[in-house]
């Protein structure tokens, strides 16, 4: 058992001297898309609701109430998602009852006009307190809710990582401010506790977990906001975006490779809780609390697996998987809400577009480090497509595997759901190097991580040199073809813009189209033959791969 320690509340607060109330905090984050359960059987929302009415009647039975978050990111990642615009993710979000959601930098993967859909199909408040609309000053989304569980007072605040300017869909954001979440959350605290006076107040954030503070050239996250308030001023953070098991191994330190089930230490910083539950609904993070006479202690702290496997080998030489802890049954009534959303994406999904012998390495540990084959066959085929002499793109923008076998159209949107379009233009080789000297020089474990095609290249984190293009050194007088995406060639990842460079132009293809109809025209493929050619030697990496799926 720890305690946060006696908080000063003021008198006029509702909370009885010497009765003590229970809450249950129950969450999760960067859901993106998985509202199915995978193809080992796990997680997805019917499991989930099963686990969540389980722990909820528990609680009720012993005098406490439930309260249940989501970091955010419930956008992007599936296929049968995507195409729906993830409604079959909130409608199934709101039987299983959950209470609000932190905005995402994934949900700008859309207009602000399907947000506004999303919401109206939500029956809980999307919550975000730092986005701003650019010309009004107004802020854009509910900033706080406040709940009552047992007579308690809770308020939750919702916040967004300022970097959704840098690594959402430009298009989207223009009339869009993002605001530094700590100062936004400082002023919006001192106003709850002004005129609202809650008890306990929690942020749901997706704003990222980093040890001891060290971000990189991510934006500050959830350790930097605890320190920057003042000691208590906020009692738990609910975290998302960084998509970590968050239990610590040592002060500043998280426990890395954590085994599903086993014990899990939230981290804390200035008096703050700070939790977060893996990614895609693979936990539901359990906090049990108390509250006697202003003074808030968290009793038990969970990560409950939702049907995680791992592999067995078996005397034949075959392999099972096996679930770490008791299997979870599916909810009917969520198996009934969700099947018809299930069939609908499978109909246009299923369809096989070509084979690969050999994996193509999209995993975020992967192309966020180093030069993958994947990236290398998404950049061939922008460049069959618009004829250019070279090709980059952001790591972050590859989002899974395919592996071994056949290729389906569902393969295809997995590694690039995002649908930008492929887009080229000329530059002169000064101008090359100059992009170069930025681009090649972002940094390792960042979505910005640079993926190239037919350029060779040194760079020393300041600029590059000894630069080739096909294998040719670079001229500078010389007019090459550059191909990227729209989200890059529009400052995404922040990338320099070229949208408004002479000659610039959109092809309208979506990048998973371009990449469809390469597979097609070269199948069957073998990933041996997209192996990097080794001639891009990149800073080192100053940070340990962390195996997550978020930009």
């Amino acid at each position: 058992m720890v305690s946060l320690g006696l908080l000063l509340i003021p008198s006029a607060h509702a909370w009885e001297a010497d009765r003590t109330y229970k809450f249950t905090l129950l969450h999760t984050n960067d859901h993106h898309g998985r509202f199915w359960n995978n193809d080992r059987d796990e997680y997805g929302l019917a499991a989930q609701k099963t686990l969540i009415d389980q722990i909820r009647y528990d609680v009720q039975a012993h005098g406490g109430a439930v309260l249940i978050l989501s970091g955010g990111d419930i956008n992007t990642g599936v296929p049968e998602s995507d195409l729906q615009d993830a409604e079959p993710d909130f409608r199934g979000m709101n039987l299983i009852g959950y209470d609000a959601m932190a905005v995402g930098n994934h949900e700008f993967d859309h207009p602000l006009a399907v947000i506004r859909q999303q919401q109206k199909w939500a029956k809980f408040p999307f919550l975000s307190a730092n986005i701003y609309d650019k010309t009004r000053g107004e802020r854009l989304f509910q900033p706080w809710q406040l709940f009552n569980r047992m007579g308690l007072k809770i308020a939750v605040l919702g916040l967004t990582t300022d970097d959704t300017a840098k690594i959402g869909n430009p298009e989207y954001l223009k009339e869009i401010e993002f605001r530094p979440p700590a100062a936004e959350a400082k002023a919006a605290i001192d106003v709850l506790r002004q005129q609202e006076k809650p008890d306990v107040i929690v942020a749901v954030t997706h704003m990222g977990h980093y040890d001891n503070g060290q971000h990189g050239s991510n934006a500050p996250g959830d350790v930097e906001m605890a320190r920057a308030l003042p000691p208590g001023y906020l009692d738990v953070i609910v975290g998302g975006h960084s998509q970590d098991p968050v239990c610590m191994a040592a002060e500043n330190q998280k426990q890395h490779d954590y085994v599903p089930g086993s014990p899990c230490i939230p981290d804390r910083q200035n008096g703050t809780w700070i939790v977060q539950a893996h990614e895609w609904g693979k936990y539901v993070g359990r906090a049990d609390f108390s509250f006697r006479n202003g003074k808030l202690t968290l009793e038990h702290y969970a990560l409950l697996p939702v049907n995680l496997k791992h592999p067995v080998h078996n005397a034949d030489g075959s392999d099972s998987w096996v679930n770490y802890g008791e299997p979870i049954a599916k909810n009917g009534a969520m198996m009934k809400l969700l099947t018809p959303f299930q069939k609908r994406g499978e109909r246009q999904l299923l369809v096989r577009v070509g084979e690969v012998s050999g994996r193509l390495e999209g995993d975020r540990s992967k192309v966020r480090f180093e030069q993958t084959n994947l990236a290398q066959l998404i950049l061939r085929g922008m460049m069959a497509r618009t004829r250019a002499d070279f090709a980059v793109i952001s790591g972050g923008g590859v989002r899974d595997s395919i592996e071994s076998g056949p290729i389906s159209y569902k393969d295809v949107l997995k590694v690039q759901p995002f649908g930008n379009t492929v887009v080229y233009v000329p530059l002169r080789g000064s101008e090359v190097k100059a992009y170069l000297d930025v681009v090649a020089n972002k940094e390792a474990d960042s979505g910005a991580y640079p993926q190239f095609a037919a350029i060779g290249l040194r760079a020393d984190g300041r600029a590059v040199s000894e630069v080739k293009i096909n294998g040719q050194p670079l001229q500078p007088e010389k007019i090459y073809r550059m191909a990227t995406l729209s989200f890059n060639a529009t400052g995404g990842d922040g990338y320099p813009r070229l949208d408004q460079r002479p000659g610039y132009v959109n092809t309208g293809f979506i990048d998973a189209e371009v990449l469809k109809d390469y597979i097609e025209q070269h199948s069957p493929l073998r990933a041996a033959d997209y192996a990097p050619p080794g001639d891009v030697s990149l800073p080192t990496m100053p940070l340990a791969p962390v195996p997550a799926n978020a930009r």
